[in-house]
């Protein structure tokens, strides 16, 4: 049974929806919410922290888990662009500071998140880490080029997950680690985009995390490690 939940990110677009489908979904399980602003949900208890500052994020999580262990932890943090870092269009557009930006918010925060979570997911069930992630981090499914920081960070990102699966399969054996790729969603992350995108494949928050929560409640420990769409489908490396 699913009675303790954490959502990181849950400021965002998409963190914000997936707390109401969650909350409605599992009405007595207790959903923590953590993000770097402070972010009142009614029913939801709060924590603010710094992901980068592993003192307060370590402290935080082992406060969510006093009682008993995460039964489902979604990541829902992530960036694509600020105001001085555009998706790269060509080499010549590259920028170190811009790279190392989206490495950490796209890669280190959700590791982080993972290394102190993992070891507290519940080992009697089969307990469910997923960050969100983006087909374009696929090496295999890369046919268009450009946008380098971002593809770059989402496929670290998979090698994590990927790594982290084998880990902690070791003591958690029905533990399912994965990525999911959430389609292109209406949110400040994708705004400057949308208008390249058909109108049937541009999803509103509540549809992305009423199709994703469908995909995590589908799988199995044998689909740890991999990385899904919010249709169901794999995506391959």
């Amino acid at each position: 049974m699913t009675t303790n939940i954490a959502v990181f990110g849950s400021s965002g677009a998409i963190g914000c929806a997936l707390i109401c489908k969650l909350r409605a979904q599992y009405p007595t399980a207790t959903v923590h919410a953590f993000s770097r602003k402070q972010n009142a949900i009614d029913g939801v208890i709060h924590h603010q922290v710094d992901f980068l500052d592993e003192s307060a994020l370590e402290s935080a999580i082992k406060t969510a888990t006093h009682q008993a262990p995460f039964n489902m932890v979604l990541v829902a943090t992530g960036m694509l662009h600020s105001d001085e870092c555009l998706p790269e269009k060509s080499l010549k557009n590259l920028n170190a500071n811009c790279m190392q930006r989206l490495f950490e918010v796209n890669t280190v925060i959700p590791a982080l998140i993972a290394k102190y979570v993992l070891p507290r997911l519940d080992k009697q069930s089969n307990a469910i880490f997923a960050a969100l992630s983006a087909r374009v981090g696929s090496i295999s499914d890369n046919r268009l080029g450009g946008w380098y920081a971002y593809r770059m960070s989402k496929a670290a990102l998979n090698m994590f997950i990927k790594s982290a699966s084998i880990e902690i399969a070791r003591t958690h054996k029905q533990a399912v680690v994965v990525g999911l790729h959430p389609g292109t969603v209406k949110s400040n992350l994708s705004a400057p985009f949308q208008g390249n995108v058909a109108k049937e494949k541009l999803f509103t928050p509540d549809y992305s995390a009423e199709q994703l929560l469908s995909v995590l409640l589908s799988l199995t420990a044998q689909d740890s490690g991999k990385c899904f769409a919010w249709d169901g489908k794999e995506i391959q490396p």
